[in-house]
């Protein structure tokens, strides 16, 4: 079962206090979130992006432990729409990738356009060109202490869907 919380704005930012405040911000986003849509995290080692990710994959209504496929590329998850129908998490993590062909050659990108999926695709910034025009792009840095961070989120929309003008 999802989470009823209030969902972000398209655009924002926010200054976490503690790692429990990122996961909330998470559950935040993933109440935005539509089937099909897709979450691009940038941010250096540390920063938060799992974090984050853990709290959207919550508010997606996942039950599983959720932990960065380094190692593995793709982990999915069971999750639930806004209606309470079966959703696909697809959690991405591209740090050792080199390049979105080899994105491609593995057949990652279908998953992007998944209508009864959502993917989170950590180190996004490293291959933008696989990337959907319409996305979510978020972005975490470190703050001048520790324990600071800031997380800047956008909604981008597509302006052509197949070669066409949209509104």
């Amino acid at each position: 079962m999802t989470v009823a919380v209030e969902p972000v704005s398209a655009v924002g930012e926010f200054h976490p206090a503690s790692a429990s405040d990122t996961a909330r911000l998470g559950l935040r986003l993933a109440a935005a979130l539509k089937p099909g849509h897709l979450v691009a995290l940038s941010g250096d080692l540390g920063a938060g992006k799992t974090c984050l990710i853990q709290g959207i994959a919550e508010g997606l209504g996942v039950t599983d432990i959720v932990n960065s496929p380094t190692f593995v590329l793709l982990n999915l998850y069971a999750g639930e729409d806004a209606t309470g129908g079966e959703l696909t998490v697809y959690h991405f993590d591209l740090y050792r990738l080199g390049s979105g062909e080899e994105l491609e050659d593995i057949g990652g990108i279908e998953f992007f356009a998944d209508p009864h999926g959502v993917s989170l695709v950590e180190w996004a910034d490293r291959m933008p060109e696989v990337l959907p025009e319409s996305r979510w792009e978020v972005c975490l840095e470190h703050g001048t202490t520790a324990d600071e961070r800031l997380i800047r989120w956008r909604h981008l929309v597509a302006k052509k869907v197949h070669g066409r003008e949209i509104a």
